[in-house]
């Protein structure tokens, strides 16, 4: 199960590395990777990024499949995802002194890349 576990991070470590040269080679500069709530069932942040072009906070999930059942990479964001990945944004933003502007990006890595600027809001579904 170890080799399963560690394979799959790997997958994932690359997936991460992918979205963010892609991000960078847009512009956007990287604030923190990985960033999770304390305690048990908060959530987890992929990449913490920021546009210089206006200021935003963009706050980056990062997504990889190997295969396109079950929705692909895209469909397994699901209502419950968000609302976590939503939950560990307020706890980021509850640290600075004045809140930017924010949004929740999705980069998709599957054959190619895709980045889903504004994929969802902070109301979750």
């Amino acid at each position: 199960m170890k080799t399963i576990t560690t394979t799959t991070k790997r997958r994932g470590d690359a997936a991460e590395d992918a979205a963010l040269d892609h991000l960078h080679d847009a512009g956007l500069v990287l604030v923190a990777r990985n960033y999770r709530t304390p305690g048990r069932g908060g959530g987890e942040i992929d990449l913490i990024m920021r546009d210089p072009q206006d200021a935003t906070l963009v706050f980056v999930e990062v997504r990889q499949r190997s295969s396109g059942a079950h929705g692909g990479a895209g469909g397994s964001i699901t209502g419950v995802k968000q609302r976590r990945i939503v939950f560990a944004a307020r706890h980021y933003l509850n640290n600075l002194r004045t809140l930017p502007p924010c949004r929740f990006d999705v980069v998709l890595v599957e054959e190619r890349i895709t980045w889903l600027k504004a994929a969802f809001d902070a109301g979750g579904n």
